[in-house]
């Protein structure tokens, strides 16, 4: 038999060969619909089988009005006609974070150092504000033996030889996360933490000043006012304020970094003044740090 004659012979027999398709061809599943699902519950399978096959696929369901009372009618329970209605579970409420790193993480409001740890990974560390329990003044008697000329200081002091959060990095950086930037759903209309205290909430670090306390007897000392006799000056003194840069990274949230590097000893950025005067009544509310040797 000649190689054309072979040829031939098994052009025609393909020819006239079945297709058959292929049994490992996956074929499109079928869209769930009422009647697919009154049947699965007449067959007494459990609420969350039911669910889990409506959001495994395509669906087609009569939700209508007519369509939900025959469902009901039917014996189809309320949790599964809610998963028809809504086929995809609601995304579970963001949680506001207390240390992680990113900054577009949100954050319990507050002031936060961050704190780089080569083994552990990075991490922010909030700052709790501290209250000055007593003003102390300095030049007393200066100030009363020139009749007001020479001016008396005024003192915070905050309680503890040390803040309870220490570095030991000369230019920390810090982030303050005020509540605009929390989502609306989690804002706490009670919040406290930038609470002045005297009426007003802070909204920015243009707010804030960082100081460097004197440490004494178990306290530390920042300057926050003075009197002489042209009056009273409530505040840090530009002298003494510690400059700093800040950035707005998104509404609500800023990146802090002080200007120059800080040598070993306790700070504090010190948000709000209340009283003052020449008795030297007042409080000073402090995020307050420590830089190590």
């Amino acid at each position: 038999m000649s190689f054309r004659v072979v040829l031939a012979t098994a052009v025609s027999l393909l020819a006239v060969q079945p297709v058959v398709a292929n049994p490992a061809t996956p074929t499109a599943a079928a869209a769930m619909t009422n009647d697919a699902v009154i049947t699965l519950a007449k067959a007494g399978l459990p609420d969350d089988a039911i669910v889990a096959k409506i959001r495994s696929g395509p669906t087609a369901f009569d939700l209508s009005t007519d369509g939900l009372i025959a469902l009901k009618n039917a014996g189809v329970s309320g949790p599964v006609m809610a998963a028809m209605i809504a086929p995809t579970p609601a995304a579970a409420p963001a949680e506001l974070s207390i240390d992680s790193p990113d900054p577009n993480v949100p954050h319990y409001p507050g002031l936060y150092m961050l704190v780089k740890n080569n083994g552990t990974g990075d991490k922010m560390v909030r700052i709790d504000a501290t209250m000055s329990n007593q003003a102390r003044t300095s030049n007393l008697l200066g100030y009363a033996l020139t009749m007001g000329i020479a001016s008396m200081s005024l003192k915070a002091s905050v309680p503890g030889e040390s803040a309870r959060i220490q570095t030991k990095h000369p230019q920390p950086t810090f982030y303050a996360f005020f509540e605009e930037s929390i989502p609306r759903s989690l804002q706490n209309a009670n919040s406290s933490t930038w609470a002045s205290g005297i009426g007003t909430t802070t909204s920015s670090p243009a707010e804030v000043s960082l100081v460097r306390f004197a440490e004494g007897d178990n306290r530390r000392d920042a300057k926050v006012g003075r009197v002489n006799i042209g009056g009273a000056k409530t505040g840090v003194m530009e002298k003494d304020q510690i400059e700093f840069d800040s950035e707005m990274l998104k509404p609500g949230v800023y990146r802090i970094v002080p200007a120059q590097m800080l040598t070993p000893g306790e700070y504090g950025f010190i948000q709000t003044i209340a009283g003052g005067g020449k008795n030297g009544a007042m409080s000073a509310r402090v995020f307050d740090f420590g830089v190590e040797k």
